[in-house]
Order: C-alpha cells, then structure tokens, then sequence
C-alpha cells in the first residue's frame, strides 16, 4: 500500500507541475492579449496598457517557475537515481 501511495502521490506532483504550465501558457497565449491579437505579441507590446502587460508577464513568470520546478523535481526523483545505478553497474 505505502508504495502505491507514493507513487501516486509521485505523478500527482508531475500533473500538478504540467497542468500548472499549461494554465500559464492559455493564460499567456490565449486569455491575456490584446484585442484581435492572439499568439506572441512581438510590436503590439507597444500598444499594449501597463496593467495587461504586467499581468501578462507575471503569467510567464508562473509558467517557467512550474517548469523550473518541474525539471529539478525529475532530476532529483528520477534522472539522478538513474544516473546513479548506472554509474554503480560500471557502464
């Protein structure tokens, strides 16, 4: 029971990272942009009020701690440990 538990608890902490990334990014690309503008906003930053801007950004910022987070907890949980049997079978 306790190893199903973490292993749930495991892939639980994966979807989160990965349903958090894909919020940010509909959130960036999708629901925060200017009117008749979808996709990067490349020269219609310019045009784009402050406050939109802002919050724009602070969605990207999200999105690539949630990614950031996302590659540390798999180093350390599953490449590391992969590494590690490899390097201790001597290939």
């Amino acid at each position: 029971m306790g190893r199903w538990l973490l292993r749930g608890l495991h892939w639980a902490i994966i979807l989160n990272f990965a349903f958090e990334m894909a919020y940010a990014g509909y959130m960036v690309f999708a629901v925060i942009k200017p009117e008749g503008h979808s996709g990067p906003l490349l020269a219609a930053a310019k045009t784009m009020p402050f406050e939109l801007m802002v919050t724009r950004r602070l969605y990207a910022i999200e999105f690539w701690i949630a990614t950031a987070g996302l590659a540390i907890y798999l180093a350390l949980t599953e490449i590391g440990p992969r590494f590690k049997a490899e390097r201790a079978a001597g290939r």
